[in-house]
């Protein structure tokens, strides 16, 4: 069993975000580490300007409360919120806190993954930890 778990977290699909937790809750060794993760994407620099100026705040503090939810309802985690570009942003968190085990839910793959890549695509191909796949 896994003792350092990543669980990241897209909320556009509570049903796979609750699968990618059940799976992680079986990996997990009796005192293992789960973290649920959240990557906020950068907003480009020329529609920073269009947008309100407390609207950064709010999600921020949104998105936590629902990581924080989450992570309570699985008992031994935490939710944690970052910012960067999703697929780079979980290999690197990954690395830098010695996960042993990511587990990322998965859409079904069409004709434009194929030429620019999943979020889950890329974590399999370059993690340097086992990487456990929902769909």
């Amino acid at each position: 069993m896994y003792k350092n778990i990543l669980v990241p977290i897209a909320f556009d699909s509570e049903a796979k975000a609750k699968a990618a937790m059940e799976v992680a809750r079986q990996l997990a060794d009796q005192e293992a580490k789960i973290t649920l993760l959240h990557v906020m994407e950068h907003i480009p620099g020329y529609a920073v300007s269009y947008v309100p100026p407390d609207y950064l705040a709010q999600s921020r503090a949104t998105v936590q409360g629902q990581l924080d939810t989450l992570a309570a309802e699985l008992g031994h985690a935490t939710g944690v919120l970052v910012e960067g570009h999703s697929g780079r942003t979980i290999l690197d968190y990954a690395e830098d806190h010695k996960v042993d085990c990511i587990v990322i839910a998965s859409h079904r793959p069409g004709m434009q993954d194929l030429l620019l890549g999943s979020t889950a695509a890329k974590v399999v191909r370059h993690a340097q930890c086992a990487v456990h796949v929902l769909r």
